[in-house]
C-alpha cells in the first residue's frame, strides 16, 4: 500500500496544474460569476449590461436607456446616451480601453470615485463576464464625434477596433447572444425584462427607459416622475394590500455615507413587504440597509407609543407586530457598497445600517406626532396584530371554514334557525337565557329571524387566548351558528345571517351580558362590527298604561318622560316593570322588540379604535386598578343602581 501511494504522489507533478487565463475561468465555472446557468443566470447577463447604463444615468451622464429583445428571442441590445466607453489606447496594456474592459476581469472605471460617485458595477467583472459567456458580442461606442465598433466571440476580440465614421451624440451600445453551450436555454423572458426596466424607471425618475420587444412587435416607454412613490402604489395593488392610513410616509436624506429614499405605509395585509435597492441593484436578500430600516421603524413607533401613554395593558408589542402589514420601498445610493458575491443580492456595509436607522427614526417619529389621527389608527392596528399573535393559531384553524351554507355544518341543537336561504334579509338574535329564548322563538318571524339562547353569564374573553375561548360551549355555539370563522379566519362574507342582534334584559344584568358579548365581538370578530353587522336590541323595561293607552319605556328616564308627556288630569297610571324578557308574552316581545316596523335597534360602531381598545382592556381585563378607578369616579351614580 505504501508503494502504491508513493507512486501516486510521483505521478502528481507540476504539469498537472492548470492555469486558467483571461476569461477562461468564467467559461469553466460560470456559476461563480452569475449564480448559475438557469433562467436567473441567463437574465443576469442582461442586468450586468443594463446596470452599466444605469451607472451612467445615476451619475448624471445619461438620460435615456433602450433595451431591445430581438426577434429571435435569444439576443439583446442595450444602449444609453452616456459618455461612451473610452476607446483610446491604454498606456500600459497597449490595447483600447474598450477591449480591455470587455476582455479582462477586474478592469473598469469604477474602482476610484473620480468617474462614478455611486455605481452598481464595482468589480470590473460584469461586462467581461457577459462577453465570455456569449457566442457573439458587439460593442458600439459614440464619442468625440465618431463611432467605433469592436466584435467579440466567446470573450475574445475579433480583429481590432474599427472607426466607422462620424456620429452625433455620445453613448454605448452592447449587442450580445448568450452561448448555447453554456446555457441549456437561451430564450429570454420578456415579462422578466419588462419588470426590471420599469423598476429602473421608478428608482431613477429622471431617466427614460424604452423596451423594444421585437418578438411581440411592441415598444414600451417607462417614465415615472414621482419615482418610488409611484412604485409604492404599484406594489401595494399587486399585493392586494389596502392602506390603513390616508397618506404614505416619505423620506429623502443625504449624508456623508450616501443618499437614501424611502416610502411606505401600513396596510391591512398580514405580510411585511419591503423592496430594497442599492445603487439601483435589487437586494432580494436584504442586508444592513434593511436592518437599519426595520430598527428605525420599530424605535420610532415605540417612542410614539411611550410618549403618548398608548401602551396596552397585558399585551407585549414585538417588532413583528409593529411592522406587520408594512409595504415599502427603500433605495440607497452609496459610494462603496460591499455586496455579498457578484450577484449582489445582499448588502454588507455595516455603517449603512446606522445611517438608515438614524435617518428613519426621528423623521418617522416626527411624522407620527404631527399626524395624530393617522398615528393612532396605526397603533390600533399594531395592537390588534399583537393580540392576534398571542391568540392560538392552531385553535383558530380548528374552527370550521366550511361555507356558511354547507350541508356538512353541524348547527347547535338549541338554535332555532330561520327558513329563508337569502341571508341578506335574515337576523340572528342572541338571547339571554332559555326562558327569554322560548318567548323569542314563539314571537319571532320564523322566515327571517333565528334565535340562539345562551345560558348564564357569557365568558369574559378579554384576557383569554382564543384557544381558551373556543373551549367555552356558549361561545363555540355562537361561532358555529354564525358560520363565518373567528380571529384570523374570520370572513364576514360567509356569515349565515345578514346581521346579528344582541337581545338581553333591560336591567343591569342584561347590560353586563351585552358588554361581555361585545367584548367577544370586539376582540375576535371585529370585522363584523366595522362592517355594520352587529346591533343591540332595545327591549322595554317598563309597560306604562295611562288611561286606555299603553306605552313602552326602555328605562327610568324614558318612563318619566312618557308620564310627563301623556298624563292628563287624574288619568289612572299603571306601571309594570319586567323582571326579564322571559316574562313577556311572545306577542308583546314581537310588538316591542322583534318587529322591524316598531322596534328600536342600535348599531354597534367603532369611532375611535384606539380609545375603544384601551377602555375594553382597562374595564374588562385582568388588572383591577382601572376598574377600581372607574368605580370610584362614578360612585355617586350608584344610588339608583339596580341590584
Amino acid at each position: 500500500m505504501a508503494k502504491k501511494k508513493a507512486a501516486s504522489n510521483k505521478a502528481y507533478t507540476a504539469k498537472d496544474i492548470t492555469v486558467l487565463e483571461g476569461l477562461d475561468p468564467v467559461r469553466k465555472r460560470p456559476g461563480m460569476y452569475i449564480g448559475g446557468v438557469g433562467s436567473a443566470g441567463l437574465h443576469h447577463l442582461v442586468w450586468e449590461i443594463l446596470d452599466n447604463c444605469v451607472d451612467e444615468a445615476m451619475n448624471g451622464h445619461a438620460t435615456d436607456i433602450t433595451l431591445t429583445l430581438h426577434k429571435d428571442g435569444t439576443s439583446i441590445t442595450v444602449s444609453d446616451n452616456g459618455r461612451g466607453i473610452p476607446v483610446d489606447i491604454h498606456p500600459k496594456h497597449k490595447k483600447s480601453a474598450l477591449e480591455i474592459i470587455l476582455c479582462t476581469l477586474h478592469a473598469g472605471g469604477k474602482f476610484e470615485n473620480a468617474n462614478y460617485k455611486t455605481s452598481g458595477g464595482l468589480h470590473g467583472v460584469g461586462a467581461s463576464v457577459v462577453n465570455a459567456l456569449s457566442t457573439k458580442l458587439i460593442a458600439t461606442v459614440k464619442r468625440d464625434g465618431k463611432e467605433y465598433q469592436l466584435s467579440f466571440k466567446q470573450g475574445k476580440a475579433e480583429g481590432k477596433l474599427k472607426k466607422r465614421g462620424g456620429a452625433r451624440g455620445t453613448g454605448t451600445t452592447i449587442y450580445f447572444h448568450p452561448d448555447p453551450t453554456i446555457f441549456p436555454k437561451t430564450n429570454f423572458n420578456a415579462d422578466t425584462i419588462r419588470q426590471r426596466l420599469e423598476i429602473v424607471s421608478f428608482l431613477h425618475k429622471a431617466v427614460k427607459v424604452t423596451f423594444k420587444n421585437e418578438v411581440e412587435s411592441t415598444t414600451e416607454v417607462f417614465e415615472n416622475k414621482d419615482g418610488i412613490a409611484d412604485f409604492l402604489t404599484k406594489i401595494t395593488k399587486e399585493h392586494n394590500a389596502k392602506p390603513i392610513n390616508g397618506s404614505h410616509f416619505a423620506l429623502e436624506k443625504e449624508g456623508i455615507e450616501g443618499k437614501l429614499e424611502f416610502v411606505f405605509h401600513w396596510t391591512e395585509a398580514t405580510d411585511e413587504v419591503v423592496k430594497s435597492y442599492v445603487n439601483g441593484i435589487p437586494t432580494a436578500s436584504g442586508g444592513t440597509h434593511e436592518n437599519g430600516l426595520r430598527a428605525g421603524i420599530t424605535k420610532a413607533v415605540r417612542n410614539f407609543i411611550d410618549t403618548h401613554n398608548l401602551t396596552p395593558r397585558g399585551v407585549k408589542l414585538t417588532h413583528d407586530d409593529i411592522r406587520e402589514g408594512i409595504v415599502g420601498i427603500l433605495s440607497v445610493f452609496i459610494p462603496d457598497p460591499q455586496f455579498q458575491g457578484q450577484t449582489k443580492d445582499r448588502l454588507n456595509n455595516p455603517e449603512i445600517g446606522s445611517f438608515v436607522d438614524g435617518a428613519v427614526r426621528p423623521a418617522l417619529e416626527h411624522w407620527l406626532n404631527h399626524n395624530r389621527t393617522t398615528a393612532e389608527t396605526i397603533v390600533s392596528r399594531i395592537i390588534a396584530a399583537a393580540r392576534a399573535r398571542e391568540a392560538s393559531r392552531a385553535a383558530s384553524a380548528s374552527v370550521s371554514r366550511k361555507s356558511a351554507t354547507s350541508n356538512r355544518l353541524t348547527l347547535p341543537g338549541k338554535l332555532a334557525d330561520c327558513l329563508t336561504s337569502n341571508r341578506n334579509n335574515t337576523e340572528l338574535f342572541i338571547v339571554e337565557g332559555d326562558s327569554a329564548g322560548g318567548s323569542a322563538k314563539q314571537g319571532r318571524d320564523r322566515t327571517h329571524q333565528a334565535i340562539l339562547p345562551l345560558r348564564g353569564k357569557v365568558l369574559n374573553t378579554e384576557s383569554l387566548a382564543l384557544s381558551k375561548v373556543l373551549q367555552n360551549k356558549e361561545i363555540s355555539d355562537l361561532i358555529t351558528a354564525l358560520g363565518c370563522g373567528v380571529g384570523k379566519d374570520l370572513d364576514p362574507n360567509r356569515m349565515r345571517y345578514g346581521r346579528v342582534i344582541l337581545l338581553a334584559d333591560a336591567d343591569s344584568d342584561g347590560h353586563h351580558i351585552t358588554t361581555l358579548l361585545l367584548t367577544f365581538f370586539f376582540r375576535h370578530m371585529k370585522d363584523l362590527i366595522t362592517e355594520g353587522r352587529v346591533f343591540l336590541a332595545v327591549p322595554p323595561l317598563y309597560r306604562v298604561d295611562i288611561a286606555k293607552e299603553t306605552y313602552w319605556a326602555a328605562d327610568d328616564d324614558d318612563r318619566d318622560a312618557l308620564i310627563a308627556k301623556h298624563q292628563k288630569g287624574n288619568a289612572k297610571i299603571e306601571i309594570t316593570r319586567f323582571k326579564g324578557l322571559g316574562e313577556m308574552m311572545p306577542k308583546t316581545l314581537w310588538q316591542t322588540t322583534l318587529n322591524p316596523k316598531t322596534r328600536r335597534l342600535l348599531r354597534v360602531d367603532i369611532t375611535d379604535g384606539l380609545t375603544a381598545d384601551r377602555i375594553m382592556n382597562e374595564l374588562m381585563g385582568k388588572d383591577p386598578a382601572a376598574r377600581f378607578s372607574f368605580i370610584m369616579q362614578h360612585a355617586e351614580d350608584a344610588d339608583d343602581l339596580d341590584v
